[in-house]
C-alpha cells in the first residue's frame, strides 16, 4: 500500500529518491572529466585515468544496498566544520557523502563527526540529539522507519526492533558491512587514532571482524592524504577467509586496500612446496630463530687483514688494517642492516683515504670520494671484509648444514631443536628445495636483516591467535612506521604454536605499546548456541570470559543422534527449507565420504569461498577453513571427529569450538560416535 504524500514515509522516501539521482549526479560529473588538456605527460595521464576510475567506481549506487540508514536531528546546529559544510539539523547518514548541484550534503558519511551521535547517543547522553531514526529497507526499497527521542525524558529507553532485524538478517553471499548496527563499544574503536595499536579480543559473534575492516575504512577517510602516501593492508588466515570478507570495504567506497595472507607476504623469493611436522614448525616459529639468523648473517664479516691501497695518478694512499677493522667495527656497532652497512663501507674507506689528500695538501671533493669509493682496490676489500648474503641461500644452509647451524644457534637452540629442523636430504639449489611455510618466514626474517622491509601507514591483521612468533615479526615489518589493527579469539587458536597472550603477541609485533580491547556482546551467534559451545571455555581458555548474546531471537539448536549419512543430509535439507545459507562443517578426513553422500543424494554444494547462489546455498566446509566464515544455519558433523583430527587435544577442542560458532541463526550437531565429554 502507498503512503500518503505527507506521510513521512513518503518524505523519506522522496529523500532517498533525490540522493540517488545527486549520486548519480556527481558520478556523471566525473565521467564527464575531460584530461586531456590537464596533464604534461603520459605518465601524468594514467595516475589521472586511474584516480578517476576509481572515483567512478568509488560512486556506484548499488541497487540493493541503502544510500542512507539513519537520520540525526540535533536540538542545535553543530559547527560548520562538523558538518562537512552543512547547515541546519537535520542529517542523512550512509555510507558515502552526497551533496546536490549546489554543494550541499544530503547524505553525510558515516565516519563524519557529526555522525558519531548516531551510533553513541543514549538516553543518558543524547550529545543535543533529539531524533534518532533507523530505516528499514526491503532490497533497496525503504519501506520502514523507527523514531528514538533521545532528548524526551518522557519516552522510555528501549531496544530498537529495526535495528535488531538487521544484526539478524540471513546471509547469503560474501560479507556485509555493519555499518548501519555498530556499538557504542565497537565505534570507540572504530574511531580511535590512526596512531596507536589496538589489539581486539572478540569472542564468536562479537563483530571483531567487521571492527578491524571499519576502522581501516574511518582511518582511510580521516587521514586519507597519508594513507594514500604510505599505504593499508587487511592481512587474513587464507584465501576463502579473504574472499568472503572481500566486499566490506568497497561496499564503504574503499577500493585502495589491499588484502593478503601473511604466505603472500613472506613467500617472495621461494615458492612454498613442502610441509613441516608440528615440531619443526614449532622451533622455526620461534621468535629465538631470529638472534640465529642475525648471528648467521653477521657471520658474513671478516675484518681485515691487509691494507688497502688506492691509486690516484702517481700517488699511492694507504689504508692499514688496523684503521679498516676500526671502520667495520664501527659499522657494526650501529646494528644497521647488513646491506646499508655494505653499501656505507666503501664511502668510509674512501673518506679515509680523503683525509689523507687533505693532510698532504691536496683539496679533493665529492667527485674524488665517489671515485675512489667505486676504485678497484676498494670494491675488492668491500667483497672481502664484507660480501653480499642472498636470504634464501643462508637459510638454506642453516636448514641443510649442522655445523653451520650449530655454531649460530649455540646457547640459543638446544642440540635436540636443532635435529628438529635440520633437513635430513642434501639440496642441490633454493629452487629445488622443498621450503615449508615457517621456512618462507625465516627466509622473509633473513631478507630484513640485509635490507628494510617497505612499511605501511596501518596494517589489519585478523585471526591473529593463530600466528607464531616469527609470523608476528613478519607483519610487524610492514608496519615499523604505521600503525595495526591486531584482531583474534584466544579460545579459537588451533595451531600448535596459538598465541597465549595478547600481550606477548603486541611485543613480538613490535607494538608493545597497543591498547587492548576485549568486545564480549555477541551479536550473531544464538543464545542456546554460544551457550552449548561455552562449555569448551575451561578447557581451551580458562579465565577467558565467555560471550553474552545479546539477541532477542535465542535461535535454533539441536544434538542429534544418526546413524547413517542419509540422516546427516536430511538435516542439511531441513536446514535448507530456511532462508539463508547452510553450512556443514566436518573433519577434513570425512569431507570426502559427505561429498559423496550429498551428490547420490542429488544435494549440489559450494567449496569454502565461492559464492552462495539463491538455487546453491550449502557449502561443505572442512573444520579447518571453518575460521572466520558464518553462516545461517550449520550442520556440524562428527564433533569428536573434529577433536580427534587435530595433533592434541586442546587444539582438537579449539577446533570444535570454532566449528560450533558458525551458525547465525541454528546449528544441528549430528553423532554417530559418543560426543566429547567437555561437552557434557
Amino acid at each position: 500500500m502507498s503512503a500518503p504524500a505527507d506521510n513521512p514515509l513518503s518524505r523519506e522516501r522522496s529523500h532517498l529518491a533525490s540522493s540517488r539521482s545527486a549520486l548519480r549526479a556527481m558520478r556523471e560529473d566525473v565521467e564527464s572529466l575531460d584530461i586531456s588538456d590537464v596533464t604534461a605527460n603520459w605518465v601524468n595521464a594514467e595516475v589521472l585515468a586511474r584516480q578517476i576510475e576509481e572515483r567512478i567506481k568509488a560512486l556506484a549506487d548499488l541497487s540493493d544496498t541503502p544510500l542512507f540508514f539513519g537520520r540525526l536531528d540535533y536540538l542545535h546546529a553543530p559547527g560548520a566544520e562538523q558538518a562537512e559544510g552543512a547547515e541546519g539539523e537535520r542529517f542523512y547518514i550512509g555510507r558515502r557523502h552526497v551533496h546536490d548541484a549546489d554543494g550541499d550534503p544530503m547524505v553525510i558519511d558515516w565516519r563524519a563527526p557529526v555522525s558519531q551521535p548516531f551510533y553513541r547517543a543514549s538516553k543518558k547522553d543524547p550529545m543535543d540529539i533529539a531524533l534518532r531514526r533507523r530505516f528499514g529497507y526491503t532490497g533497496g526499497d525503504l519501506t520502514a522507519y523507527e523514531d528514538e527521542h533521545l532528548s524526551d525524558p518522557a519516552e522510555a529507553a528501549r531496544t530498537s526492533k529495526l535495528l535488531q532485524q538487521e544484526i539478524e538478517r540471513p546471509r547469503v553471499g560474501p560479507m556485509r558491512d555493519i555499518v548501519a548496527t555498530i556499538q557504542p563499544e565497537q565505534d570507540e574503536i572504530v574511531r580511535s587514532g590512526l596512531s596507536g595499536t589496538v589489539c581486539v579480543q572478540g569472542g564468536p559473534g562479537t563483530g571483531k571482524t567487521a571492527v578491524g575492516l571499519h576502522r581501516v575504512a574511518y582511518l582511510l577517510y580521516a587521514h586519507r592524504e597519508r594513507l594514500a602516501r604510505t599505504g593499508t593492508l587487511v592481512i587474513g588466515p587464507n584465501r576463502s577467509f579473504l574472499h568472503y570478507i572481500e566486499q566490506v570495504l568497497p561496499a564503504l567506497g574503499e577500493l585502495a586496500v589491499r588484502q593478503a595472507t601473511v604466505g603472500d607476504l613472506v613467500a617472495r623469493d621461494v615458492e612454498v612446496r613442502g610441509t613441516d611436522d608440528a615440531a619443526a614448525a614449532i622451533v622455526k616459529g620461534d621468535a629465538r630463530m631470529a638472534e640465529v639468523l642475525r648471528r648467521a648473517v653477521q657471520s658474513h664479516v671478516t675484518m681485515p687483514t691487509e691494507p688497502v691501497v688506492v691509486v690516484r695518478g702517481s700517488r699511492r694512499w694507504r689504508v692499514p688494517a688496523y684503521e679498516l677493522e676500526e671502520i667495520v667495527r664501527e659499522l657494526l656497532a650501529r646494528e644497521i642492516r647488513y646491506g646499508a652497512a655494505r653499501e656505507a663501507l666503501p664511502q668510509r674507506i674512501a673518506h679515509a683515504v680523503l683525509v689523507q689528500m687533505e693532510r698532504s695538501g691536496e683539496a679533493p671533493d665529492d667527485r674524488v670520494q665517489d671515485a675512489v669509493a667505486r676504485g678497484s682496490a676498494v670494491k675488492a676489500a668491500v667483497k672481502e671484509i664484507w660480501p653480499p648474503v642472498d636470504p634464501a641461500k643462508l637459510v638454506l644452509r642453516l636448514l641443510t648444514d649442522g655445523d653451520f647451524l650449530a655454531m649460530h644457534a649455540d646457547g640459543i637452540l638446544t642440540e635436540d631443536e636443532q635435529k628438529t629442523i635440520l633437513w635430513a636430504k642434501p639440496v642441490r639449489s633454493v629452487k629445488s628445495a622443498k621450503w615449508s611455510a615457517a621456512d618462507a618466514v625465516l627466509i622473509d626474517e633473513a631478507t630484513d636483516l640485509v635490507q628494510r622491509t617497505h612499511s605501511l601507514g596501518h596494517v589489519v591483521l585478523d585471526e591473529a591467535q593463530d600466528l607464531s612468533p616469527m609470523q608476528y615479526r613478519a607483519v610487524g615489518r610492514r608496519c615499523t612506521t604505521g600503525s595495526a589493527t591486531v584482531l583474534g579469539d584466544l579460545a579459537q587458536g588451533t595451531t600448535p604454536w596459538a598465541t597465549r597472550s595478547w600481550g606477548e603477541a603486541l611485543a613480538h609485533l613490535g607494538k608493545s605499546d597497543g591498547v587492548i580491547e576485549e568486545l564480549t556482546a555477541g551479536f550473531r551467534v544464538p543464545t542456546d548456541v554460544i551457550t552449548y559451545a561455552s562449555r569448551l571455555l575451561p578447557h581451551i581458555a580458562p579465565g577467558l570470559a565467555p560471550v553474552a548474546s545479546v539477541r532477542e531471537n535465542p535461535g535454533f539448536f539441536e544434538v542429534r543422534h544418526v546413524s547413517d549419512p542419509a540422516e546427516l543430509v536430511g538435516a542439511c535439507e531441513e536446514l535448507l527449507r530456511n532462508e539463508g545459507s547452510t553450512g556443514l562443517i566436518a573433519a577434513d578426513a570425512r569431507i570426502p565420504a559427505l561429498s559423496e553422500a550429498l551428490a547420490s543424494a542429488g544435494v549440489t554444494y559450494l567449496s569454502p569461498g565461492e559464492e552462495t547462489t539463491r538455487d546453491t546455498r550449502l557449502t561443505l566446509v572442512p573444520a579447518s577453513l571453518a575460521k572466520g566464515l558464518e553462516y545461517d544455519y550449520v550442520v556440524l558433523d562428527e564433533p569428536q571427529a573434529v577433536v580427534d583430527g587435530e595433533p592434541d587435544e586442546r587444539t582438537g577442542l579449539r577446533r570444535l569450538y570454532v566449528a560450533l560458532t558458525r551458525a547465525v541463526s541454528g546449528l544441528i550437531v549430528t553423532h554417530t560416535a559418543p560426543l566429547p565429554e567437555q561437552l557434557a
